[in-house]
């Protein structure tokens, strides 16, 4: 049989437009893609296109192609995936195109409940990745996609790669209400409470960028001791914007007030050299009174704290590995007396020393810090050490509730003197708030 009859024969088939057909042909797909069957994948893709000649058999491709991804959306958060999360995982697994269709059908499945039901991490994720409803209403993605000149079979391949993706991830911590959960706040309420907390997002802003501004000095000077002392006034801005919080924090429950408990963060660790970089995002995060967890094969940590707190490790943890990553290219490669290759072995050694002095640096200014604010706090009839050590009693209650079975292990040995000599150098030369070397994920989607 030839090839238009083959194609004639496939019409005659599936040409009622029926959603059982199409389903049968992702299902294909899907199987195909997971035992990497890739002419088999290519055929079912290739069916599904011939179908979407008519308007018929479009409509039944495209309407039951986004109702499995967005499916597929519900059931990953469901399994404890976060848009960040999601979208980390595609950014290792597939392309940009994959990407971005992941970004729009996680922004699909947001836009169908009310923003006041919905975390508003959740919210800042989607917008971090420039998500959004970029489409008409009256539209599908697909369609939109679609309209801008895509061939069908293209798109329909990079729908079905980001279905299996989906459908394949597996089941990790929840940690936070799933969309359309979060209580909203109640009509006309407008307690001491919620004033104090409305007021504290853009004091925490203010905070920030104040952060910002003293690294920005301490990257742009040319003279050392000045970038000494523009850098440990960011360190110690944070350091008291964490015990301020922790002392608010306690106010409002001696009040009868509430305040929320420990959150959970994932931070992506990425390859090479992931070992000492999660040595590093623990020693950020033991420093700010935080717990990490890493799950090396999913490419993150999850850190576990106070919201101020986790602020802290995320802009540390960001800024820090930015500048070593500077720092170990313009170090270039290195070679032993025989000429061979000894550069893994040289940023290995670098960035685990980096690591462990920089959370020798955090955890001085730290206890600096607690030790300035002691005095203050007493005045207002608060013990500060123990309050922080409740607070760090806290993260722990939800370490053991959402890891309770933790495995510690070594992540490799330090064989390069040289690099663990110039890696320690590097930490004490490190700005400890980079902010401001932070872009925003994805733009340019569109």
């Amino acid at each position: 049989m030839s090839q238009d009859s083959r194609a004639r024969q496939q019409r005659s088939d599936w040409g009622d437009g029926s959603a059982r057909s199409t389903e049968a042909l992702i299902a294909l797909a899907l199987s195909a893609l997971a035992s990497r069957r890739g002419r088999a994948f290519d055929d079912a893709a290739v069916s599904l296109a011939q179908r979407c000649s008519d308007a018929h058999g479009r409509r039944s491709v495209v309407s039951t192609l986004v109702e499995n991804v967005a499916a597929a959306t519900t059931q990953a958060w469901e399994r404890g995936w976060q848009p960040a999360d999601v979208h980390r995982v595609a950014a290792r697994t597939v392309g940009g195109e994959e990407q971005s269709l992941v970004v729009d059908a996680m922004s699909e499945e947001l836009g169908r409940y009310a923003a006041s039901t919905v975390d508003h991490r959740w919210l800042a994720q989607v917008d971090e990745l420039d998500g959004g409803v970029w489409w008409a209403r009256s539209q599908t993605w697909l369609d939109a996609r679609r309209d801008r000149g895509v061939d069908w079979l293209t798109l329909l391949s990079q729908t079905l790669t980001v279905l299996h993706l989906l459908w394949t991830l597996p089941t990790i911590e929840r940690l936070s209400p799933l969309p359309g959960s979060v209580r909203p706040p109640e009509p006309g309420a407008s307690s001491e409470s919620d004033a104090s907390h409305a007021a504290a997002p853009p004091a925490d802003a203010r905070i920030l960028a104040r952060v910002r501004m003293l690294l920005a000095k301490a990257e742009s000077t040319t003279f050392e001791a000045e970038a000494e002392t523009f850098t440990a006034g960011a360190q110690a801005l944070m350091a008291r914007h964490s015990i301020d919080a922790a002392l608010l924090a306690a106010d409002e429950s001696r009040e009868g007030r509430s305040n929320d408990g420990p959150h959970g963060r994932r931070i992506g660790i990425d390859t090479p050299y992931d070992g000492p970089k999660a040595v590093l995002l623990d020693a950020v995060a033991t420093a700010n009174r935080c717990r990490m967890v890493w799950s090396r094969e999913l490419g993150f940590g999850t850190v576990m704290g106070f919201e101020a707190d986790l602020d802290s490790v995320e802009l540390l943890f960001t800024s820090l590995l930015v500048q070593a990553n500077a720092r170990l290219m313009a170090e270039g490669k290195r070679a032993d007396h025989r000429g061979r290759s000894r550069t893994r072995s040289f940023r290995q050694s670098f960035l685990t020393a980096y690591a462990h002095r920089i959370g020798e640096r955090l955890r001085e200014v730290m206890d600096a810090e607690v030790e300035s604010a002691r005095a203050t706090a007493s005045s207002r009839g608060q013990e500060l050490v123990p309050l922080l050590a409740a607070r760090a009693e806290e993260v722990d209650e939800v370490v053991g509730e959402w890891f309770p079975v933790v495995k510690k292990s070594s992540v490799g040995s330090v064989r390069d003197a040289e690099g663990w000599n110039v890696g320690r150098a590097a930490a004490d030369q490190a700005s400890l708030d980079g902010t401001a070397s932070r872009g925003r994920v994805g733009k340019g989607r569109r």
